[in-house]
């Protein structure tokens, strides 16, 4: 039987330095993602007249997650080779299905946002039905004494589709990640008409949005040939008194 020779007090500090140190870049990634979610959020809910960043949530992955899927999936379980790209996620819930490609593309757009992958399981839903978009980021993490580039995932999703998602879990973890068929093919039609509901409430979101710019052009035709209430109108908005 080998004796395992005890760790001396050095080699503990350091290997606490760098598990501190793994744990704090993924921490840190989050927060500046979700800074740069917020920003948008803000920005739309103050100088915009519509948001569609209904709900934001982030998580760090375990480390019984992180080995546990790294077991599954061979790989090494080194703090320096660590292959896992959802370690930190950050899921965006968006009204509308066009939403969350004005979301993803604004994501993108950033200049210090490196785009490594695009999962779109909207237009190619998996098997078993489940849809959202997918990003695998790198946000750089400026530390005291080098910068990393660390692995986030970005899901964007639809109320619908979350809530479809979120009992699927539920449900996949109840049976011990083995659902019965006639309960798996259950859940594809739910999803099916999940994807019906989004858009359905999509088109009537167009629909909306057509009429409000309708009655947005004819208040301002009305206003051209009454300069009186307009100036009236002005008066009122400004707090102008006589």
């Amino acid at each position: 039987m080998d004796i395992v020779e005890p760790l001396s007090i050095e080699a503990v500090d350091d290997l606490r330095k760098k598990v501190t140190r793994f744990g704090m870049a993924y921490k840190f990634a989050l927060e500046e993602i979700s800074t740069k979610v917020n920003i948008l959020k803000e920005e739309f809910r103050l100088i915009h007249d519509y948001n569609p960043i209904e709900h934001v949530s982030t998580r760090v992955k375990s480390a019984e997650s992180i080995m546990n899927k790294a077991h599954r999936k061979g790989l090494p379980l080194s703090l320096g080779v660590i292959k896992i790209r959802d370690i930190a996620g950050i899921r965006i819930t968006c009204s509308f299905e066009s939403d969350i490609y004005r979301i993803s593309e604004m994501i993108q757009s950033q200049s210090d946002v490196e785009v490594i992958e695009v999962k779109d399981y909207i237009k190619h839903p998996k098997p078993n039905g489940y849809r959202s978009l997918h990003l695998v980021l790198k946000i750089p993490v400026f530390m005291s004494d080098r910068v990393e580039k660390v692995y986030v995932e970005m899901q964007i999703r639809t109320i619908a589709m979350d809530f479809w998602a979120s009992l699927e879990h539920k449900i996949y973890y109840k049976y011990d990640k083995q659902i019965p068929g006639h309960l798996t093919e259950q859940l594809k039609e739910a999803a099916d008409t999940v994807a019906e509901l989004d858009r359905k409430m999509e088109h009537l979101n167009h629909e909306i949005n057509i009429l409000k710019e309708n009655d947005s052009q004819d208040g301002i035709e009305s206003h051209a040939f009454n300069p009186r209430e307009l100036m009236l109108e002005m008066i009122r908005k400004n707090h102008i008194t006589e």
